[in-house]
């Protein structure tokens, strides 16, 4: 396997980050390495080796990123990135026994590092640590809300919504977890009650790992949205917590070269302030092509102009959405979403799309399908009021007709309504940015680097 060379002379703090290798997963951990490795002070030495495999060393290897990440690479041992949504078990099972043994090898050839890095969905990074005697830091790339119900889960085993029948306790509440705001039992990570029941117990032993064996726990979010969650975790579990901040691309303007600009920007430069609807269903699982098709229709029938980002369905939903609309396979979502013609964010609710649009200060349009996002639906809706759910009910067809009746209603800026919610989204905003302004996150981020730097926690 090929690797890098890492001169242990050069640097004074040498961190082995190891993501899980999904798209959700390494854009974070990838954006965490990029914070940590700009805020190390310049008598602070620090080298970061990331470990890849060469395909993702592919997707990646072009991506602008400070001189002290390095990447390491392995064998292909996993099935394809584009491949992962086809067999999501299978997927599963070859990271937790497949990448072990490759990445084990890479450390005989590095100097010690300082702490290992990992992925929470990565347990054995935490048998590594230990067999080598280097401290692991565990990070969650899900909110620190959605770790808090799956650490209790006892309690949802004692009040009956283990592994509850969605049909008849779906609107039951969960009032009972420390920390966290009373929430529906449908809302819940579907983990506990659908098809990927199966998981469970990987996801349990995942969270078991990080409370029991790791020597550090950071968290991608920003404290003051889940502070309570966080002050009880913190009261609660004996590992040291980082919260990160949001690890989304903000920084990487600094290591951009001068690009041109993408003729998606160009074309929303022609459109009026907070009049276009961002549409994105994510990077993995998608809607079936039957509610697709309803999705599409109902778009269209609001007369709203639309900016779809699709990576299968692009001819299809180009032949749907007229000249209202533009649709590409990719963008710069976070520079789409902070366009000040973008007015509102069409979102599956992944964490870090969910973080996306809260740091851009734009309302949402919830559309979850799978894992954490309907917890992060909730949060936004009921939580912080910055969005309106489409699809109340998981398993029921949403129809076009009250599709584009909710669109009308959301894009309508002279709603009251429309305007309350648009002035908590800014409220939003405003608190991403006094976090990241205001040194909180670098605060905690530096924090972490002299901790890790003083040697080994006993």
């Amino acid at each position: 396997m090929e690797t890098t060379s890492v001169d242990q002379a050069l640097f004074s703090c040498h961190i082995l980050a190891i993501p899980y290798p999904g798209r959700g997963h390494i854009n974070p951990f990838m954006n965490l390495c990029k914070l940590i490795a700009t805020t190390s002070k310049p008598n602070h030495l620090l080298q970061i080796s990331f470990i890849v495999t060469e395909e993702w060393f592919r997707f990646l290897k072009s991506e602008p990123k400070p001189d002290n990440i390095q990447f390491q690479k392995i064998p292909n041992v996993i099935p394809s990135e584009k491949d992962r949504s086809k067999d999501l078990l299978g997927f599963v099972e070859a990271v937790y026994t497949k990448m072990e043994a490759p990445i084990d090898s890479i450390l005989d050839g590095l100097p010690k590092p300082n702490v290992i890095l990992a992925d929470s969905l990565l347990p054995w990074a935490v048998g590594i640590g230990e067999r080598r005697n280097i401290p692991v830091a565990s990070f969650w790339t899900m909110s620190a809300t959605v770790f808090s119900i799956l650490h209790h889960h006892q309690l949802l085993l004692a009040n009956g919504h283990f592994e509850a029948n969605l049909a008849e306790q779906g609107e039951e509440l969960v009032n009972y977890i420390p920390g966290i705001t009373p929430i529906c039992v449908k809302d819940l990570p579907p983990v506990f009650h659908c098809k990927y029941r199966e998981m469970l117990h990987v996801i349990l032993e995942v969270v078991s790992q990080l409370v029991n064996k790791a020597q550090y726990a950071l968290f991608t979010t920003i404290e003051p949205l889940e502070s309570q969650v966080i002050e009880a975790l913190q009261a609660e579990i004996p590992v040291p917590i980082f919260t990160v901040g949001p690890t989304i691309p903000y920084l990487d303007t600094e290591f951009k070269t001068n690009q041109p600009c993408p003729n998606y920007l160009s074309w929303l430069d022609d459109q009026p302030n907070d009049s276009v609807l961002y549409i994105s269903q994510g990077s993995f699982l998608s809607v079936s092509n039957t509610q697709l098709d309803e999705i599409i229709a109902g778009v269209h029938s609001s007369g709203v102009s639309t900016f779809w980002v699709a990576r299968e369905t692009s001819s299809l939903l180009t032949d749907g959405i007229g000249k209202r609309g533009i649709v590409v396979s990719w963008c710069d979502q976070l520079r789409v979403l902070c366009h000040p013609s973008v007015g509102g964010f069409w979102s599956h609710c992944g964490w870090n799309s969910t973080k996306e649009g809260a740091f851009a200060g734009v309302p949402f349009l919830t559309f979850p399908i799978v894992a954490d996002q309907f917890t992060n639906s909730k949060q936004i809706v009921e939580d912080w009021k910055i969005g309106w759910r489409v699809n109340k009910e998981s398993e029921n067809l949403v129809k076009r007709d009250e599709i584009a009746r909710l669109v009308q209603s959301f894009m309508d800026l002279d709603s009251y309504h429309g305007r309350e919610m648009r002035k908590r989204a800014m409220g939003i905003r405003k608190i991403f940015q006094e976090a990241i302004e205001g040194g909180a996150i670098q605060a905690n981020i530096y924090k972490f680097i002299q901790d890790i730097s003083q040697g080994p926690r006993q």
